[in-house]
């Protein structure tokens, strides 16, 4: 009923995915094979199966001694926790999802992780999808913050939904002729990596969001049906760049770069402008242009909120803890053998960073 597809069976894996009609790019095994190549864990599709209800979960699976806190201390290999890949994901259910049979996979679902030594999993529910609506029975479900959408039903709709301000901007950029391309290939990659990695260093970014070449390598290689590169020109010079992710009628806005020398342009404006007509024109439904840093309500935010005037859009994580008494010594451990705030460690697990042993 319940069975793992590992990512050494890339065909079997999308096969199983694209069986499911709200499918997205976040669950192909393309995507998580890149996050795997960058160190975020070992990618794993969760398949069940029985008469009236299916469904599917990807996650990254990560060795717990591997953490600096734990290393030396817990054997190699034993204790596992789980998480959505960058991203977006969660369960997609199709089927009777009454409370009996949703109550028979979280059975399924918890006995298997216990066996497997998973300790607990963070999920990142997908906000297009709206897949948390009915996983309260799996995990504990908070709303994190909002996230902006762009409906791509007409390029008439998409121009009526910006504020005027960007309207005003992406004139800006067509009025200094700037041209937005798109493709996907190791030159472009080449020019993404430079101005994306400059742009990260002005921000003050952490390591984790700096790729390497195997990363980028592994977009065009294995997710190269479902990515492009779009870029904005100026005078011959490429100004702005973001990676697109696509499939099942739905667009995301992934990694993103610009030129800051040409920010009163507005290239990054334009470009998304060009990304949603893209999309219109192709069919696809939705621009998903994610939310702010930590999903606050920041200025990237503010700055994708100018594409959709009246945002509704919400972003919702879960919790689930497998093995309780396990979990309770890891958190110990992490009290015992290092100088914490205690607050850090004490919230309940419905609050506060999740898992409190990785904190």
């Amino acid at each position: 009923m319940l069975s793992i597809i590992s990512i050494d069976e890339m065909e079997e894996w999308d096969k199983i995915v694209m069986s499911f009609k709200d499918y997205d790019a976040y669950y192909l095994s393309g995507y998580s094979k890149a996050f795997q190549i960058h160190g975020d864990g070992i990618p794993m599709l969760f398949y069940y199966e029985e008469q009236s209800i299916r469904a599917i979960n990807v996650v990254m699976k990560r060795d717990i001694e591997k953490d600096g806190s734990f290393k030396g201390i817990l054997p190699k290999c034993s204790y596992f926790d789980i998480s959505t890949p960058y991203g977006y994901g969660g369960f997609l259910v199709e089927g009777d999802g009454t409370t009996e049979n949703l109550g028979r996979l979280n059975d399924d679902y918890t006995n298997f992780c216990k066996k497997q030594g998973i300790i607990s999993e963070f999920v990142r529910f997908h906000p297009v999808l709206k897949n948390s609506e009915d996983m309260n029975a799996l995990y504990n479900i908070s709303k994190l913050g909002k996230t902006v959408l762009v409906n791509l039903d007409s390029k008439e709709q998409i121009w009526d939904n910006f504020t005027s301000k960007n309207r005003n901007m992406v004139r800006k950029g067509q009025n200094a002729e700037i041209k937005v391309l798109c493709g996907l290939n190791t030159d472009l990659c080449r020019e993404f990596i430079k101005l994306y990695n400059a742009t990260m260093y002005k921000y003050n970014a952490k390591d984790y969001y700096y790729f390497g070449d195997d990363f980028y390598s592994s977009i065009i290689n294995d997710f190269g049906s479902n990515a492009l590169i779009f870029y904005a020109v100026y005078q011959e010079k490429i100004i702005s760049m973001s990676i697109i992710l696509f499939a099942n009628k739905q667009v995301h806005y992934h990694l993103s770069a610009s030129n800051r020398e040409y920010q009163f342009l507005a290239p990054t404006n334009l470009l998304l402008y060009e990304v949603a007509c893209w999309g219109s024109d192709r069919g696809y439904k939705t621009l998903h242009l994610g939310g702010g840093l930590g999903s606050s309500e920041d200025n990237l935010y503010r700055f994708k909120s100018a594409f959709n005037k009246n945002p509704n859009n919400t972003f919702e994580i879960g919790k689930k803890i497998f093995d309780r008494e396990k979990y309770a010594d890891l958190v110990n451990i992490r009290t015992r053998n290092e100088e914490i705030d205690a607050d850090v460690l004490s919230n309940d697990d419905t609050t506060g960073y999740f898992p409190k042993y990785r904190a």
